[in-house]
């Protein structure tokens, strides 16, 4: 099983080397990997050069964009420059962070997954991350969720849904249109990723109002949002972010900006959600 990675970096020196390490290292080895420096001012550049110098399969693309990180468009706008390098012969692509350690098994459990399910569209392991000495799940959202950080798609799952959106939300519209096609997803919890950097610490004010406006584009409707943005608030322990979202949500509402979805698949989401929701209650 051919898989293809593609992996977004920007001032990642502290934590890059020790990706394509445990990549390269992999019982299953990926068959393209490229890493897209974006705008990088430190010596990430340096450290990639080293890995395509001992890797053929290992390729390096440099970009310039803005430095401010807004999650969404800069991330998804430099993985595209590295899938854009690539050739059409893969099985399963792959969008990986910069910052992250996996098991050696790793990719050989996702083609594991991936061969004994025609059906499965997305897999991944868990995020895990340091406190106290200590590596432990990085809880910010349900188990059944593919974290941004470590998404994996079967070729004609991620063509189906319309490849990747340029927009906040992205990891979470590209499940839901997913499920809307009939295509599974898969998390393998005994797949332990090291995070070296939590979710979030880079977000600035701006990017917090995109979470807001993510919302709006999957047409959750303002209850759904409410609900959804209260939940994610005090899972991060801060009411002050309840209100970002929200203000982000309603400015969308107020600017009209386009959808992500469609009518038919908003409707879907929806009751989707709404699903989820009431199961929970009971």
């Amino acid at each position: 099983m051919n898989f293809y990675i593609v992996i977004p970096a920007h001032n990642e020196e502290a934590c890059i080397q020790q990706t394509l390490s445990s990549l390269v290292n992999q019982t299953l080895l990926p068959k393209q990997l490229v890493v897209v420096n974006d705008h990088s001012t430190d010596k990430t550049q340096q450290i990639v050069a080293e890995f395509t110098s001992k890797h053929d399969w290992i390729t390096l693309v440099n970009t310039i964009s803005s430095d401010t990180h807004l999650p969404g468009s800069k991330i998804i706008n430099a993985f595209y420059k590295g899938y854009e390098t690539l050739d059409n012969n893969y099985d399963v692509i792959c969008k990986f962070d910069a910052d992250l350690i996996f098991p050696k098994n790793y990719l050989e459990q996702l083609a594991f997954h991936f061969k004994v399910n025609e059906k499965l569209g997305m897999a991944s392991g868990f995020c895990y991350i340091e406190k106290n000495n200590q590596w432990v799940l990085e809880n910010l959202t349900r188990k059944d969720h593919i974290r941004g950080a470590l998404k994996a798609y079967k070729k004609a799952c991620f063509e189906q849904i319309g490849k990747l959106k340029t927009s906040m939300g992205w990891d979470t519209v590209d499940e839901l249109l997913a499920k809307f096609y009939g295509w599974e997803l898969l998390t393998d919890d005994s797949l332990h990723v090291k995070h070296l950097k939590p979710t979030g610490i880079s977000y600035n004010k701006a990017s917090k109002h995109l979470q807001g406006e993510a919302m709006y584009k999957m047409r959750y409707g303002f209850l759904i949002t409410l609900i959804s943005a209260l939940k994610l608030a005090y899972k991060k322990g801060s009411f002050s972010l309840f209100k970002e979202y929200m203000g982000g949500f309603f400015k969308a509402r107020k600017e009209k900006l386009p959808y992500l979805v469609s009518e038919e698949q908003g409707e879907f989401i929806r009751n989707l959600r709404w699903k989820g929701i009431f199961s929970k209650l009971k």
